[in-house]
């Protein structure tokens, strides 16, 4: 299990909602022999939202209610599994049939342990990547029909459904049908891979778009284009459709025998199905394909046939399509590169990690809020070895940021987290700190950086190309105090080794200036032995406290200083820290130290409390606790202002006490447990060096 901020990714973990247990539900049901209802996801009215549907047209069937012979596959899946029936998912079609060209991935998504005969039991489930993380999702078989028909998403075979019950899953894991009408196809494919995704508007396409093409498309990378509405010229005179989103299932150049050249062609689907195809240039029914080989069309796999199937050129691509969106396909195992050969058996590096911006801890806005900027989350990649191939000696590097959804129903005019991340080059400037200060931000620039669109609104993502060297990635969220959690992830050609740039938690010196401030307030050794008297004269026999005695003398202590309350889990926790021998009291010496401890926090909270307000800031936090030696990580902030900060962001005097108790007495735990180790594998070593003979006496 991962927690927010630790590297790597986590696998099979269902989140809060989809805890249903395929196996033992589809065997609960075989032995009492009914058919499996689901009541997480149950049918309900669908004509609420389909305009053409009248109420009492409505039917949910079961595919044995539709069909004689009902089949989950036919022969296996193929992309003319898919068409797009009366709900305004193309977007989810084409990425379906994308996920049809890879036997590996599709049966990770599709499990093939279902079906209509063996085992049957109207049960189904499906995978999708969520987050990081893959969910299983359990559905029961009842399909939206009208007069005996399926209304929605279906294959060009009438009794083959693993699509209708693939699109029903999906349906579930975003909340209903009407989430589907209308989304981003990279969003659909990333759910199907766990891929990243990136979008490339074709009004503004980089000079080598089809060389990254090709080269997405030997990783075995998804990819689909879309049509925008007030895209020009006018695509339907091509027999395209505006508004719409199209399968790309091939990349290729094709010789040109004619003129000794080639030409780049990409092959596109348009989920429908049917014959609304391309008709320009290479279309089906192109004069071109006759100066072509049979042999090569063949190798090509050209269909001349109404199946929404169709070749472009790259050209008429750019000219009639909007955009591109590139899912690329994660090295973790559920791709069998070796069946692609050598040219297809190229793979990315990748390095994640989890974060999450916390008010007014981590949430420090963009770099418009310079006290603040820096506070974000930092992490840091280094670049050793360039590309293979590169000219340039440079290095390819795809940084995406993900937010996670806070609501399981996803509608269009929700207002979404603005957010995004800036790049670094930390091989230009003299100064370095770690991490990243106001002053480096102040004296620095960034070199890169990225914002998310309406077209786009979950993930961020950004192509990069760059020297060898270290460079940080700072996610931001546009204003401050703007809470969420994230997914960073790093693809590379050669490793980039992504790590946080952070501090080493541990035990600094304490600040001078803090020393002299609290051996200040304490410079009265009349003050001293009033204190020393009263707690013997509080304490019992045994000269030791308990902590509803030491709530008495630090009030009695602290009263000239405005801090008089101590609550009674601080002092509790006082006497934790100080205990070793787990009396439950302290003694006078131990008493002491304690109070010197409190006076340099008592003084640290001072200097940042600069109005007296009787509270600091999150983002002061960081910088109040090193004051005092304690060096901690990003993540740690995060948990303290979770626990201590109220929802403003605000730190109270009392839960920054109980921030600095939490965090000695773990460094100390720390350090303790790690010299303990550290001598018994002394012992170990020692007892490996005697001779044996000592052991057989």
């Amino acid at each position: 299990m991962l927690n927010v901020g630790e590297r790597g990714s986590g696998i099979r973990q269902r989140p809060a909602g989809f805890d249903q247990n395929f196996d033992e539900l589809r065997n609960k049901c075989l032995k009492q022999k009914i058919l499996f209802r689901d009541p997480e996801f149950d049918t309900y009215d669908l004509s609420v939202f389909h305009k053409n549907l009248q109420k009492n047209q409505l039917e949910w069937r079961r595919p044995k209610e539709i069909t004689a012979d009902p089949k989950f596959f036919i022969q296996g899946a193929s992309r003319f599994d898919v068409r797009q029936g009366q709900l305004g998912d193309c977007w989810l079609s084409a990425a379906i049939a994308n996920l049809t060209l890879d036997d590996k991935l599709f049966y990770k998504v599709v499990p093939f342990d279902q079906g209509f005969h063996i085992n049957y039991a109207g049960i189904f489930h499906f995978q999708f990547w969520q987050f990081g993380r893959w969910v299983d999702v359990v559905i029961d078989d009842r399909l939206p029909t009208h007069k005996g028909k399926l209304l929605f998403l279906q294959s060009s075979t009438k009794n083959e459904f693993w699509s209708a019950l693939l699109e029903k899953a999906y349906a579930k894991i975003k909340g209903s049908y009407e989430a589907l009408n209308g989304g981003f196809t990279v969003e659909a494919m990333r759910d199907f891979t766990g891929g990243v995704s990136e979008t490339y508007e074709l009004n503004k396409e980089p000079p080598d778009l089809f060389t990254i093409m090709l080269n997405s498309f030997q990783r075995k990378s998804l990819m689909c284009g879309a049509i925008y509405e007030q895209k020009l010229p006018d695509p339907t005179k091509k027999g395209l459709v505006p508004g719409h989103a199209y399968s790309i299932t091939r990349i290729t150049y094709i010789p040109l025998p004619a003129n000794n050249s080639i030409i780049p062609l990409i092959r596109l689907r348009n989920p429908w199905g049917n014959d609304t195809e391309w008709n320009g240039r290479w279309s089906d029914k192109s004069e071109e394909w006759l100066n072509i080989p049979q042999q090569l069309k063949q190798s090509i796999g050209l269909i001349k046939e109404d199946d929404g199937e169709f070749w472009m050129p790259f050209e008429d691509f750019v000219k009639y399509f909007s955009a591109l969106n590139i899912c690329h396909l994660t090295p973790d195992g559920y791709i069998d590169w070796e069946q692609y050969g050598a040219s297809g058996g190229k793979k990315w590096d990748l390095s994640i990690f989890y974060g999450e911006w916390v008010r007014g801890a981590t949430a420090g806005g963009c770099d418009k809020f310079q006290e603040t900027f820096s506070s974000n989350p930092q992490y840091y990649i280094t670049l050793v070895d360039p590309d293979e191939n590169d000219n340039k000696n440079m290095c390819t590097v795809i940084i995406a940021l993900m937010v996670k959804e806070t609501r399981r129903q996803k509608k269009q005019s929700d207002k979404s987290l603005s957010f995004g991340f800036y790049v670094y080059n930390l091989n230009t400037s003299k100064s370095v700190p770690k991490p990243l200060d106001t002053h480096f931000f102040k004296n620095n620039d960034h070199f890169d950086k990225v914002h998310c669109s309406e077209f786009e609104p979950r993930e961020v993502c950004k192509r990069l190309s760059v020297p060898p060297g270290k460079y940080c990635i700072i996610p931001y969220t546009l204003n401050q105090n703007e809470q969420g959690a994230f997914l960073l992830r790093v693809f590379s050609e050669k490793k980039n080794n992504l790590a946080e740039f952070d501090k080493t938690v541990g035990v600094v010196e304490i600040d001078d200036k803090i020393k002299k401030l609290a051996l200040y307030s304490n410079k009265s050794d009349d003050s001293n032995d009033k204190i020393k008297k009263y707690f013997f004269k509080v304490s019992g026999s045994d000269k030791e406290v308990d902590w509803m005695d030491l709530k008495n003398i630090l009030e009695f202590s602290m009263k000239d200083t405005g801090n008089t309350k101590f609550s009674n889990d601080v002092c509790r926790c006082l006497i934790a820290m100080m205990d070793w021998d787990r009396s439950g009291k302290l003694g006078f010496k131990e008493f002491e130290r304690l109070l010197m401890d409190i006076r340099h926090w008592q003084v640290v909270f001072k200097k940042y409390d600069k109005k007296n307000n009787g509270y600091i800031k999150g983002f002061e936090l960081r910088p109040a606790l090193s004051s005092v030696g304690y060096h901690i990580k990003t993540r740690t902030i995060n948990t303290m202002c979770h626990r201590y900060a109220n929802k403003k962001g605000h730190i109270m005097f009392d839960d920054f006490i109980m921030c600095a108790i939490r965090l000695k007495t773990t460094i100390v735990a720390i350090s303790y447990a790690h010299i303990s180790m550290k001598s018994m594998v002394n012992i170990f070593k020692l007892l490996r060096r005697l001779p044996m003979v000592i052991f057989q006496k």
